[in-house]
């Protein structure tokens, strides 16, 4: 270890205060043992250092930096060398604000569509997000500091989410939840990683074992610190022991006090806190030189330029009835929507960035070269009709020959802490997209949502134009696609279904109890995923809006000449159009006689070429160590089925351009499903698996799906107790969260709270309230209530003089 010395001259104290943070967003110092503080501050889409008083909602202002476009947007370039561009960027702007530990990128699948982080991922593919992550992850390292990417691991919604349990079996977690984690470990050695809120099969992601040793410690050899998501830990010395490094936000004295009572009862032992701190103690004092040695300031300029080219590559032509677009220098249109003028480029929560500066589309529109009539708000942004709006829309379209109209999620519909209840645009925004398209057929609409969307309105637009959440440029680069500045190359990194009822994931998710089932994904899947996003709809035959992979161009390509073997394929591929443009190739595996099932197909490898009219190149798409393999559930290990496979090339996956067969060697496993009956998933048919054949493939019975009055009973569950106190504080969060939504500006503070498990509030009130006044609530909630209130009280006596004692200590240490 490099930092025995250091270790050995500290008390046990020193120790366990040094593995919990000392502010919102500050590792605690030691000046007097040469150990520094560090900061960690928020970074999926640009950093998010606050000013003043912080908290880790941000309620208070934070410090301007540029609000890149969000991952669900860059995912949609396919390009990693943009995203590296992006992060190297980030890490630039983190250090010039003393910030050492990025939190960010977030790489959780998009198991369903209305997981209201959903514009914090890449992807519903694992091999796209990791590829995408390991990309953010260098650029953000490259000079020095630590990028933190999350959540690890199978968090896929908002709703309880500090306390759901996500029940998932071995070979779902291994191929589609932990795949892209294991890119990014291995391709880009991230620094640290940040934990998930729940529980994986019954056990906290933070104190896991089998997550955060056996297979992110030993099997993939990540020797850095796993830091806790804010309030993510639920037994702070169970975290040391298996794993987790250090706790934020700012626990206090209560949990240092844990942490030391473990050790000196034989729980975990020293060396456990040590391994730990050696992790700890590396992170701070290399990503703490490297902010030392970076210029205190960066091109802010430079960096707004990037975030314009990062959301022009990003976006995505979804139609184009008769070439409409790109349109003409001097063409007549009008501007209609609320988003025009108030654009929605970033989502809600922790990821809020305070931009720099704003593209406005209407002062873009007024530099592009294109004649506007003028602008017309046209509908209320909250979902209101507005009769009066849309008869001013309607007339202005009149007096064009094109209709720009700017449509979109409003704030409420994509935050942190929320889940979406649907997949719908608001009402009025379809009423009024039908009026103006009876009166002006030439629309042009300009989307703006983080995550898919039923469509089935796309019959009322000529042209679809989606830029997700373009970031503090977006605006800017919604115009050079719309002028043919710049070609269109995005492609779908989610699919888009047709209806929310189409989903396989709809009868498990988002429900009120705190086992999540992921029935839709198991045993199914072949190697990185199983029956999520395309690899089910490509399997179960269910038609699509949109598929995974699809984007329109204002050119056209070919492919040709297609080599192929196990080790990858060549082909040729033509710009066939008039003018230049970006082509994503993308590479998927198929087994179509296969005895382990699986997906009809599966993304392995893309590449992206730009390409002049009339040129053509010659393009290589390898094949790595996870093109074949699939996880045994029994010989424990990856494993590959001999054979013959297809190896599909296409423009999505969807549309399938070359086909080669290749013969690919096989591990010889025995099938670790023979004699099971698992129909459901033989056919894919996987919305409503029965319990049996669940439990067949867990390997033991389905937990029960019951809420229970301890220390992870939610602050919204409240009501399930026999507290008159507690009935009262849920109906009240209750009645807040609702207004909050009606308001339609989320309320971050009112949402984490009504997700919050008790335990949080000894975890996140920086030592004010100690656990033992947790258990004194829960004894109130259960019914005690004198005994609860003057346990509280007692314990919030003792508190207050034993963190008083402790920080005296510390201090003078």
């Amino acid at each position: 270890m490099k930092h025995t010395d250091i270790i050995k001259s500290l008390s046990l104290e020193q120790k366990c205060a040094l593995l919990s943070g000392g502010t919102v967003f500050t590792t605690r110092a030691l000046p007097g043992k040469g150990i520094p503080a560090i900061t960690l501050s928020d970074g999926p889409n640009g950093v998010r250092k606050q000013a003043g008083a912080a908290d880790h909602l941000g309620l208070n202002p934070s410090v301007p930096a540029t609000c890149f476009p969000t991952s669900a947007t860059v995912a949609n370039s396919w390009d990693p060398e943009l995203g590296e561009a992006v992060g190297a960027a980030m890490g630039e702007e983190a250090a010039a604000q003393g910030v050492s530990v990025l939190l960010g990128p977030g790489l959780n699948i998009k198991r369903s569509p209305l997981c209201g982080r959903n514009f914090e991922y890449f992807s519903e593919d694992p091999y796209l997000a990791g590829k995408m992550a390991a990309a953010y992850v260098r650029g953000i390292q490259k000079n020095g500091i630590a990028a933190c990417p999350k959540h690890f691991a199978v968090n896929s919604q908002e709703l309880r989410r500090m306390a759901s349990d996500s029940i998932v079996d071995e070979r779902t977690l291994r191929e589609i939840y932990l795949t892209g984690f294991e890119m990014v470990v291995k391709e880009a050695q991230p620094k640290t990683i940040m934990s998930a809120y729940n529980l994986v099969n019954g056990t906290y992601a933070n104190e896991n074992t089998h997550l955060l040793m056996d297979i992110l410690r030993k099997d993939w050899g990540f020797d850095g610190a796993v830091v806790t998501d804010w309030g993510g830990s639920n037994d702070h010395a169970l975290g040391v022991k298996n794993g987790s490094t250090l706790e934020m936000p700012a626990p206090g004295g209560d949990a240092i006090r844990e942490l030391m009572k473990a050790v000196q009862t034989g729980k975990i032992t020293e060396a456990d806190v040590d391994a730990r701190l050696e992790e700890l103690l590396e992170l701070v004092f290399t990503t703490k030189a490297a902010v030392d040695a970076a210029p205190g300031k960066f091109d802010a300029d430079a960096h707004h330029a990037l975030a314009r080219r990062a959301a022009a590559q990003s976006i995505v032509l979804l139609k184009n009835e008769n070439g409409l677009l790109p349109l003409a220098k001097g063409e007549k249109v009008a501007v209609i929507g609320d988003f025009a003028q108030t654009p929605r480029y970033q989502g809600a929560g922790s990821s809020a960035v305070n931009s720099i500066k704003v593209d406005s589309f209407l002062e873009c529109l007024a530099e592009s070269g294109l004649n506007s009539v003028g602008y017309a708000k046209g509908f209320d942004r909250q979902g209101k009709p507005d009769e009066t709006l849309k008869a001013e829309a309607v007339q202005l379209a009149k007096n064009a020959n094109v209709v720009l109209l700017c449509m979109g999620l409003d704030e409420i519909k994509e935050s942190e802490g929320i889940d979406r209840a649907d997949m719908k645009l608001a009402e009025n925004q379809l009423e009024l997209l039908a009026a103006v398209a009876a009166a002006n057929p030439n629309v042009v609409v300009l989307l703006s949502a983080g995550s898919s969307l039923e469509s089935s309105w796309v019959k009322d637009c000529k042209a679809l134009v989606y830029g997700c959440l373009g970031g503090q440029a977006g605006a800017g680069a919604l115009v050079e696609v719309l002028t043919g500045a710049q070609n269109p190359c995005g492609k779908l990194a989610e699919t888009w279904a047709r209806s929310y009822a189409d989903t396989p994931a709809k009868a498990h998710f988002g429900g009120d109890g705190p086992t999540v089932e992921y029935r839709e994904g198991l045993y199914v899947g072949y190697r990185e995923g199983l029956y999520v996003g395309y690899r089910y709809y490509d399997t179960a035959g269910v038609p699509t809006a949109f598929p995974f992979g699809y984007g329109l161009s204002y050119t056209s390509f070919a492919y040709s000449d297609l080599k192929a073997d196990e080790k990858g394929v060549t082909l040729t591929v033509t710009n066939t159009g008039s003018c230049a443009g970006a082509e994503v190739v993308q590479l998927y595996v198929a087994k179509p006689d296969a005895t382990i099932f699986r997906p009809a197909k599966e993304l392995k490898g893309f590449t992206k070429v730009q390409l002049e009219a009339g040129e053509s190149k010659t393009v290589t798409i390898p094949l790595d160590d996870k093109a074949f393999r699939y996880w045994n559930v029994k010989t424990d290990r990856w494993e590959v089925e001999g054979g013959s496979y297809q190896l599909l090339v296409g423009a999505s996956s969807a549309d399938i351009r070359l086909t080669a067969a290749v013969t690919v060697a096989g591990t010889g496993a025995p099938d670790p499903y023979a004699g099971k009956n698992l129909e459901h998933y033989r056919t894919a048919q996987v919305q409503n698996v029965p319990d049996a054949e669940f439990e067949a493939l867990l390997g033991r019975p389905i937990p029960e799906n019951k809420v229970h009055i301890d220390r992870n009973m939610t602050l919204g569950e409240m009501g399930h107790g026999r507290s008159p106190i507690g009935w009262l504080a849920a109906a009240v969060l209750g009645t807040l969260l609702r207004r909050s939504i009606k308001k339609g500006k989320p309320d971050l503070n009112i949402l984490f709270q009504y997700n919050m498990p008790l335990r949080a509030l000894a975890k996140m009130t920086n030592g004010a309230i100690s656990m033992g006044m947790v258990d004194g609530i829960v004894m109130e909630l259960r019914g005690f209530w004198i005994i609860g209130l003057v346990r509280v009280i007692v314990e919030a006596v003792k508190n207050l003089v034993l963190n008083s004692r402790m920080e005296e200590r510390l201090k003078n240490s």
